[in-house]
This record gives structure tokens, C-alpha cells and sequence, in this order.
């Protein structure tokens, strides 16, 4: 972190004190120790999801199982725009403050749901916060490690950290969620969030020292509502269609009228609002005008990556879910390898950072081929090895975008444009999901016929049947969820190969010695 510039309010009547280069790296640790926090209570809460709805509703519970899953992920995604916005507005530290605290309590009051509705508005108050937690957070880190002299080195590192961090909450979350299940009771999925939660609070509390916002710009609440009516329609579509509903049905269809509709109110309203939550000049931004979509597709084509090679190491080779998470340990190291070494290296890359996006994106491309060949008795250091080089690609893509776009704009802008890539990349995931999940469906739907029993009315693959299959039937079941999933991955590389040959339509920025550092108000 050695060339920090030192941050903080402006000098005046009421100004907070510049910080010192030991109290903004206190204060990037608290950061990145807030998104670990929501990264790992995603991928958590999804390992032990089943032990939560067995014990608050054993008769009725799996009915409301998706909404247990999609609650927080609704929630998070529908209030992503207004964030950026208020913390543009009220000042990023305010609304870290304001997100963080909503996560807490969330959680608090998760640990004491006493049945599956209350748990679910918890879920759904939680991801409200985890909206902020995992986006302000960012906009806190662009303003704390502000250019100077070692912009590159300093950006860099904090998009190695960011690898990292996801590296550490894929490996760590699963693995901590099965332990819970096994040795803790649930509810301790939830409170472990509160001392890791307060003491960033306190730590952001007493440290950190941000610019403050010379004019008070009013917030389009009208405009916020209309995008996140729009989000939900689209989230609704992308959890709904193809399962609960087919595709065709008025349920689906009126849905994605309603979400055309209001995107429409949306885009009416952002040309004419004094204020509006979204910017439209920032897609004059030629930067910003690529990693929005850059990141949509990205979303798409990483969705389930994750969540489809947990499903094949626990039904097609029989892994308890703590067993599966420890089994993506390779794809953390190569995060955190990408993570250790971007800081050189991306000053030695300093206007080059496409490259590193188009590498990132191929790697990804390449781990999801490999992974539409495995079998049922594939060598588990092959697929190590192809989780290894997900990882290496995951580490080179996912913070170098939010740095580029950042470095990209104006300050007034920040909180807008990082929100904005982050939100389509939200969007993107759920497209994907739902794409990959009727893929996957129509295929076992297709090749579950020679494996009677393995199968329910509705075609749909009958988990809890397979141990009660005959060896030729489960042989035959087991063949059809890997061939399936086969489909899903080789998909999922196509479409990585989109964000690939976007980031190469990215302008260079240039190095430190062609230019000026550029200040920040």
C-alpha cells in the first residue's frame, strides 16, 4: 500500500482531518473484511439452506425454499441503483455506515426468525443491506486509496484483494456452512456476521475520513422505483420461468411485459428528472459505455459456474457439501495468486489492462470446456486443475473491471457508475441462471427415461430417489445429470467469449508518466 495519498474532507469549518497512510490501511482491511462478510453469508445461508427449512417447517418448508434463496439476491439487486446514487448524494461513508447496519440487523433478526415467512423478510431486509455491503464498499475503497504516484500499484492491489476475497468467501463458505450444520445449530450462521459487522462499523466509525459533497443534490426516488420494479419483474422471470411456470404461460409473459414497460417509465424518466438516478451522459463514457455490457454478459456466462460444479460434485461423485467447498481450494489459490502478483504486474501493464480482461475471460472460457468434458469417475486432479484455472481468470477479471470504470469517471459519478456494473452483472447472473436452469431441465427431462423412479411426474430430476435406485438405474440417472451438465458448461464458455472481444473495444488508459495525477474533490 506504500504511496497512499492521504484522504479526506476538505479543509474548512467543519472538515474532517486528513487521514494518515496507518489509518487508511486499517480502514481498506475493514473494507475487504466487510465484503468477506457478504460473501460468505451468500454461500453459507445456500449450504445450509435444507437444515433451516427441516427445522422451522419440516412439512411444508421445501415449498418455500426458493423464495428462502432468492430473497436476499431480489433484495440486493432492486436497491443496487439507489445506492450509487445516495452515496454520490449523502457521501459514500453515510451509506457504507447506513447499508452495514441494515445487513446487521438483518441478521440479527434472521438468528430469531420462528418460522419460514419471517425468515424470508428477514432474508430479504438482510440483502437490502447486502446491496450496500457489497457495492458502496467499493466506492468506499476508490476513495480511500485515492492516484497519486502509484495509482497503478495502489489500483491493482485492490483489485488483487477483491480476487481474493471472493477467492476466499467461494472456498470458506460452504465449508463453514457445513460445519455449522454439523456441529452448531443454525441460527449460528447469522450471528457469526454480527463481531466481523461491528467491528467494521467501528472501525469506519472512528477512521475513515472521506471527501464530503459540496451541494446537496435531491435523490429521483420516482426513477428508483421504477428500476427496481423493472429488476424484480426481470429476477421474477429469471427464478419462475421454465419451473414454476413455463415460459409461455401468462404469468411469465405478463411479467416480461410489465419489466419492458417499466424499463421504458425508467429511461422516460432519466431524460427528463432534475436529478436523475442514473446519468445518462455517463454512456458518453467510452469506458462506461463497454463494462456495462462487458459485465452483463460476464454475469451470464459465470452463473452457476460455481453453484453447477457444487450440484456435480454432490450428486454425480457423492460429496457432502463441506467435502465440495474444500474440493474449490484450488480455484481460491488461483485467485490469490492472481491477487499477490497483480500489483507488479499491472504497473508493468499500466494502459494494457484489456489484455488482463480478454486473458481473464479466456481462462474462464478454457475452465468451462474442461468442465463440459468430466465424467463420473473423472480424475479429480484434472478437475483441480481446470478449478485452478477458473480461478487464475476470475482473479484477473473480477476487480480489474470495477478499477477501470472507476478511474473512468468523474468523482460525483462514482458511486453511479460502480453501482451500475455491479447491477448488470447482477442482471446477467440471474439471465444466466435461468437460461442454464432450463437447459439443464429439458436435458435430464430428456435423458431420465432410461433410469425409472430417477424422476418426478414433471420430468424433473428426483434427488432424494437416487439412493433407492438399482445400481443400472443410478448408473444411468448419474450419466444424465453430468451429460446435462456437460450442455450448461459448454454453453457458459460461448458466452464468456462475449465479454473476451468486448474488453478489447476498451480505451487504453495510460501509464503514471504520461500523465498528470488526477485529483479527486
Amino acid at each position: 500500500m506504500s504511496g497512499i495519498t492521504m484522504v479526506g474532507a476538505p479543509c474548512g469549518e467543519g472538515a474532517d482531518p486528513p487521514m494518515g497512510r496507518k489509518h487508511v490501511v486499517i480502514a481498506v482491511v475493514g473494507c475487504f473484511a466487510t465484503l468477506l462478510l457478504g460473501l460468505l453469508d451468500q454461500n453459507i445461508v445456500s449450504a445450509v439452506s435444507w437444515t433451516m427449512v427441516k427445522d422451522l417447517d419440516p412439512l411444508h418448508g421445501v415449498d418455500h425454499l426458493p423464495w428462502l434463496l432468492t430473497a436476499y439476491t431480489l433484495a440486493d439487486c432492486i436497491v443496487l441503483p439507489l445506492y450509487g446514487k445516495l452515496a454520490d448524494v449523502y457521501g459514500a461513508k453515510r451509506i457504507y455506515l447506513l447499508s452495514l447496519g441494515i445487513f446487521l440487523t438483518g441478521s440479527i433478526l434472521c438468528g430469531l426468525a420462528q418460522n419460514m415467512a419471517e425468515l424470508i423478510a428477514f432474508r430479504a431486509l438482510q440483502g437490502v443491506g447486502g446491496g450496500g455491503l457489497m457495492s458502496v464498499t467499493m466506492v468506499v475503497l476508490g476513495l480511500l486509496v485515492r492516484p497519486g504516484q502509484a495509482e497503478e500499484q495502489e489500483d491493482s492491489g485492490k483489485a488483487g484483494m477483491g480476487g481474493i476475497m471472493v477467492g476466499l468467501g467461494i472456498v470458506l463458505g460452504p465449508a463453514a456452512g457445513g460445519l455449522v450444520a454439523n456441529h452448531l445449530n443454525w441460527r449460528w450462521v447469522f450471528y457469526i456476521n454480527i463481531p466481523l459487522g461491528v467491528a467494521a462499523f467501528v472501525t469506519s466509525v472512528l477512521l475513515v475520513r472521506l471527501p464530503v459533497t459540496p451541494v446537496k443534490r435531491r435523490i429521483d426516488f420516482l426513477g428508483a422505483g421504477l428500476i427496481a420494479a423493472a429488476a424484480s419483474a426481470l429476477l421474477m422471470i429469471s427464478q419462475w420461468g421454465g419451473k414454476d411456470y413455463a415460459w409461455t404461460s401468462p404469468t411469465i409473459e405478463g411479467l416480461g411485459i410489465a419489466a419492458v414497460v417499466l424499463l421504458a417509465a425508467f429511461l422516460w424518466r432519466q431524460t427528463t428528472a432534475a436529478e436523475p438516478i442514473f446519468t445518462l451522459a455517463l454512456l458518453r463514457n467510452p469506458v462506461f459505455r463497454i463494462m456495462v455490457p462487458l459485465g452483463f454478459f460476464g454475469g451470464i456466462g459465470l452463473a452457476g459456474s460455481v453453484a453447477y460444479m457444487a450440484g456435480y460434485l454432490q450428486e454425480a461423485r457423492g460429496m457432502t457439501p463441506t467435502s465440495a467447498g474444500l474440493l474449490f481450494l484450488p480455484m481460491a489459490i488461483g485467485m490469490i495468486i492472481v491477487g499477490v502478483l497483480s500489483g507488479k504486474a499491472m504497473v508493468k501493464m499500466a494502459g494494457l489492462y484489456r489484455y488482463q480482461l480478454l486473458a481473464g475471460h479466456l481462462l474462464v472460457a478454457g475452465a468451462m470446456m474442461i468442465f463440459s468434458n468430466l465424467g463420473t469417475d473423472t480424475s479429480l486432479w484434472f478437475l483441480s486443475f481446470g478449478l485452478f484455472l477458473l480461478g487464475l481468470g476470475l482473479g484477473l477479471c473480477l476487480g480489474i473491471g470495477l478499477m477501470i470504470t472507476q478511474s473512468a469517471v468523474d468523482p460525483e459519478n462514482l458511486g453511479v457508475a460502480t453501482t451500475s456494473v455491479r447491477f448488470a452483472q447482477q442482471l446477467g447472473a440471474s439471465a444466466g441462471l435461468a437460461m442454464f436452469g432450463t437447459v439443464l431441465n429439458r436435458e435430464l427431462a430428456s435423458k431420465l427415461s432410461g433410469a425409472a423412479g430417477a424422476a418426478d411426474a414433471n420430468g424433473r430430476l428426483n434427488t432424494a430417489a437416487l439412493p433407492t435406485l438399482s445400481p443400472e438405474q443410478k448408473h444411468a440417472a448419474l450419466e444424465a445429470i453430468v451429460s446435462s451438465t456437460h450442455t450448461v458448461f459448454a454453453i457458459a464458455a460461448c458466452v464468456m467469449v462475449i465479454p473476451a472481444l468486448l474488453s478489447m473495444f476498451l480505451k487504453e488508459r495510460p501509464g503514471p508518466s504520461a500523465r498528470a495525477p488526477r485529483q479527486r474533490s
